[in-house]
């Protein structure tokens, strides 16, 4: 929702910006400087320069995607009241789009495991591709089609390509503490490339009623064919599991009998589930009241945030201020359930509230990378994105539920789905502590 149609007038300052850039900047040098100083260690010395290239080659095509994605998704409502779409029937498409990563999504993540994170990842592009035809030569009620392929590409997003990465990470005999660098980075660069599509939507979209926004999605469609040039070209995946039968008895074992997985499942789906309503939720909250306020600017300031908020993600899990990962999830999860607390309580003043957004997303850039972390610890690689899709489960089906109840019936306020949100928040922060506590116990249950 990057792109909006407004009027004047209230614009974050200046110095906002530079203050997220020198924040960034500053995170990512200083934490350079003190590897630097430590490069005596012979394990930290001993980082190969391949390791490095294929870091450079996944980053970049994953943020290719990241930009595909966000050109599909940076105009939000305005796309839909381009295509003549009334409140009713932005809230259909919305449901439609999220039936169909709840049920699809699902299962393309055991299918992922199956027969390759690379095919999946095609799968993901050849989504764009097929939407991005349809919307730049076709119009309403075509864009449900659309809309339907973009949903499950979104879920396909959310697991394939982590996968994909850690498994080659894995098969190339890297370290596997040198993974905390990639999730990071993966979280910053999708961040920025969605910055990126914002400003290349923009210059993308013309004046000429016949074509409005849809340009910007015949140009995802380019991109997407890049990607699936590239990804066929230059990426081998891993091998698929020996057969269906053997992969649901391992699945069996190693997830659903695991209570730990249980609860980092459901801190997963917590987090899912606060970002997507989040996201649909911070215009209407931050305009409430008749505010008129330039949304297309404050969009980089929040995406910059949760670009700051990945930055420090290795400070605490690698660097000068080591922390254990759940102790950091647990307060990075109370700090987000919070803020999220305070966004529910009332629509406070704007500078206030475009702050309290900010902190949030630093949070949500912070835990992602932890919870990858987390995954790296507990599930195994070639279970990973069936895992992952199925975290995805009761995300969907909440966000469903809110769609109905508030975009059809009425029945829930703005303030009240924040509410949810910020409680799920807080019981993702419990589920982390036991899930301390209980990892702890099995250790020391294994060492009897």
């Amino acid at each position: 929702m990057g792109v909006v149609i407004e009027t004047h007038f209230w614009e974050p300052s200046i110095s906002f910006y530079l203050f997220l850039f020198a924040a960034c900047f500053s995170s990512i040098l200083f934490r350079s400087h003190f590897e630097n100083s430590t490069r005596s260690n012979p394990v930290i010395d001993s980082t190969p320069a391949s390791f490095f290239r294929f870091q450079r080659r996944f980053l970049f095509v994953y943020a290719i995607c990241s930009v595909v994605g966000g050109l599909h998704s940076v105009f939000g409502e305005v796309e839909f009241s381009f295509y003549g779409f009334n409140r009713e029937q932005m809230v259909t498409a919305l449901a439609i789009g999220c039936v169909a990563a709840l049920f699809a999504g699902t299962f393309l993540g055991v299918f992922s495991d199956f027969i390759g994170h690379n095919k999946t990842c095609v799968l993901f592009c050849l989504l764009h591709l097929f939407a991005g035809i349809l919307k730049s030569f076709t119009r309403h009620p075509s864009i449900i089609i659309p809309n339907v392929c973009l949903a499950i590409a979104s879920s396909i997003f959310g697991f394939s390509f982590e996968s994909w990465m850690v498994v080659e990470h894995e098969k190339l005999g890297y370290r596997q503490d040198l993974l905390v660098d990639s999730f990071w980075l993966m979280t910053f660069s999708e961040s920025a490339s969605l910055i990126g599509s914002q400003a290349l939507a923009n210059l993308l979209v013309t004046r000429d009623s016949q074509k409005g926004v849809a340009f910007p999605s015949f140009v995802a469609a380019i991109l997407a064919i890049v990607c699936v040039i590239y990804v066929s070209r230059w990426w081998s995946g891993i091998v698929p599991a020996s057969s269906i039968s053997n992969y649901k008895m391992v699945f069996s074992a190693c997830i659903l009998r695991d209570k730990r997985i249980w609860l980092l499942c459901w801190a997963q789906a917590c987090l899912e589930f606060s970002v997507k309503i989040f996201w649909i939720f911070w215009a209407p909250m931050i305009v409430a009241d008749g505010r008129e306020i330039h949304l297309s600017l404050i969009y980089p300031c929040l995406l910059g945030a949760k670009m700051l908020g990945s930055t420090a993600c290795p400070w605490f899990l690698n660097g000068p201020l080591w922390t254990t990962v759940e102790d950091l999830l647990a307060a990075a999860f109370t700090t987000a359930s919070l803020a999220l607390f305070v966004i529910a309580h009332d629509y406070q003043e704007i500078k206030f509230l475009v702050a309290v957004f900010c902190i949030f997303l630093a949070c949500v850039g912070l835990i992602s990378p932890s919870l990858a972390r987390m995954r790296t610890m507990l599930v195994p690689n070639e279970l990973r994105a069936g895992m992952m899709s199925l975290s995805s489960v009761p995300a969907n089906a909440a966000l469903l539920l809110v769609l109905i109840q508030n975009g059809r019936h009425r029945n829930l306020s703005n303030s009240s789905i924040m509410a949810v949100s910020a409680l799920g928040l807080s019981t993702a922060a419990i589920c982390i502590y036991l899930l301390k506590r209980w990892t702890k116990q099995h250790q020391e249950w294994h060492k009897l």
